[in-house]
């Protein structure tokens, strides 16, 4: 027996090590973790339980029976983060420089059908050269079976993506359908063909961080989510990160305790909105005084800027707060921030967290390259998200909210449970300077008319009464009740109950 117990434990250190410390070596000297000491950090000391330590690939060509490593370049298994339980894999890039191979795939595809069966997150570890030349279309099997769980676990069980080294070619795919990607900066890189293959097709001069860095998707393609300076703080982050999420969509969103008053009046924001209309104010400031201890974890806070998303707590609970961004083209939609923001939007509808919306947007981009860009079609996709959501929408406009645009925004018209307005909101089709402009034409040449009417127009719409008295806002609040008056909401609503029609999905306009 003690014979057994020793060579077991000789086997598992052999496995431990990957592709042998020199391996490791270089991967330190690039400034990366390797894929086990990944997920020491990411998961709770001492709860990871590993499967298929010992898997091999079954390949014969090119030499490839001589060449084989225990768990064929990827770590997998369950472990917990602050006690919750997830599903891992760390692909190893030590070991055939992390490219999947059939053996590899069928691991990932094991753990991803086990977080399906018990109701827990999937995080995977991405750090591969792709996919395994010697192996052929069974690696390209492989990739499409992790594919089709990617489908299948999609709202169903939250799955998020860490790039932590190259994710090229088809390996790209699978991080695309999940939800959350976070990346490394200047150590991870995703692209579907790579430099070298642009420049003999396109003749195009590029490098790897200019063409898929983590600077480049986060601020250019809007691809990944986030952009850490290192592994550690993308590990620890995720870590804070997934604390907000349930585990699955059978169980409502986490909640905790908080010392933080959800009746707590803050009146800095009643001198929050200037007195010009045409002026910016930050509206992060709005959200950080609102939520709880100021503890917002913005998504994608350098793509679209002129919208805000990201994960808080409101009276302990989660929530997913969607607001336009006036330090940025004014808070216009676009197609950018339509896409990031109708993304995730039915993310949290997914998962039952509930959505607030703060609403200062006079209206959708105007321009060319808007309407040639597909405005009217990526603009609907943040519209359909808002009316298909079923989830608890608390919508408060502080300014403007002119247009299509006040209707896209989580209106009463797109079963916006409860809408607030600030004093301060401008609820009308358009700015009353370009409502007059266009109403009395006929008085442009006459700059006193045309003042009166401007001011007559105000004086009626410029205002949140009209929409009040007509029940689409169902209350003006003061600036300082914010917390207290959307918690009062969020409360009420929490056995809210609603079943869109019968149907196998419906066509949000892709």
């Amino acid at each position: 027996m003690q014979e057994i117990i020793a060579k077991l434990e000789t086997m598992r250190a052999s496995a431990a090590m990957g592709g042998g410390q020199k391996r490791i070596d270089n991967q330190h000297a690039k400034g990366k973790l390797t894929a086990r000491e990944r997920l020491d950090v990411l998961l709770d000391p001492g709860s990871f339980e590993e499967w298929d330590m010992f898997v091999e690939h079954d390949c014969v060509d090119f030499g490839m029976q001589d060449n084989r490593i225990s768990g064929d370049g990827v770590v997998t298994g369950h472990g917990t983060i602050n006690g919750r339980l997830v599903f891992v894999f760390s692909q190893d890039f030590t070991v055939f420089g992390g490219a999947l191979s059939g053996a590899h795939a069928r691991k990932i595809c094991k753990i991803m059908d086990q977080a399906m069966k018990v109701g827990a997150p999937v995080i995977g570890i991405n750090d591969s050269g792709g996919a395994r030349i010697q192996e052929g279309v069974e690696s390209l099997a492989g990739y499409a079976d992790v594919f089709q769980r990617n489908v299948e676990a999609s709202g169903v069980i939250p799955q998020i993506s860490l790039i932590m080294g190259p994710c090229a070619g088809g390996a790209v795919y699978s991080p695309a359908m999940t939800d959350f990607i976070f990346m490394v900066k200047d150590s991870s890189y995703m692209f579907v063909t790579g430099p070298d293959v642009v420049k003999t097709v396109t003749h195009e001069e590029v490098t790897h961080e200019q063409l898929g860095g983590a600077i480049t998707h986060s601020t250019v393609s809007g691809v990944a989510d986030l952009a850490f300076e290192n592994d550690i703080d993308l590990l620890l982050q995720t870590r804070r990160f997934i604390d907000f999420l349930p585990l699955s969509n059978r169980e409502k969103p986490p909640a905790r305790d908080c010392e933080d008053p959800v009746t707590r009046d803050d009146f800095s924001l009643d001198t929050l909105v200037p007195e010009n209309p045409n002026m910016p104010y930050d509206m992060k400031e709005l959200i950080h005084k609102v939520v709880d201890e100021g503890d917002f974890y913005e998504i994608q806070p350098e793509y679209a800027k002129n919208i805000i998303i990201g994960m808080a707590r409101i009276d302990g609970r989660t929530v997913g707060i969607v607001a336009n961004q006036p330090m940025v083209l004014a808070g216009c939609l676009d197609i950018a921030s339509s896409k990031k923001a109708a993304r995730f939007v039915r993310f949290c509808d997914a998962y039952d967290i509930p959505i607030v919306t703060f609403v200062d947007v006079p209206g959708f981009m105007p321009g060319t390259a808007q309407e040639l860009g597909g405005i009217i079609k990526h603009g609907a996709k943040l519209l359909y998200a808002y009316a298909e959501a079923t989830v608890p929408k608390v919508t408060v406009i502080t300014r403007k909210a002119y247009g299509g645009a006040y209707d896209v925004m989580a209106s009463k018209h797109l079963r916006g449970d409860v809408n607030y307005a600030w004093p301060t909101a401008e609820i009308a089709v358009m700015g009353p300077k370009g409502a007059v402009e266009i109403i009395f034409r006929a008085d442009m040449n006459d700059p006193a008319k045309i003042e009166a009417r401007t001011e007559e127009y105000r004086q009626k719409f410029a205002n949140p009464f009209v929409a009040g008295r007509k029940g689409f806002i169902d209350d003006v609040i003061m600036p300082h009740g914010t917390r207290r008056r959307v918690g009062k909401a969020l409360a009420m609503l929490r056995t809210k109950d609603i079943k869109n029609p019968a149907r196998k999905h419906g066509n949000i306009p892709l």
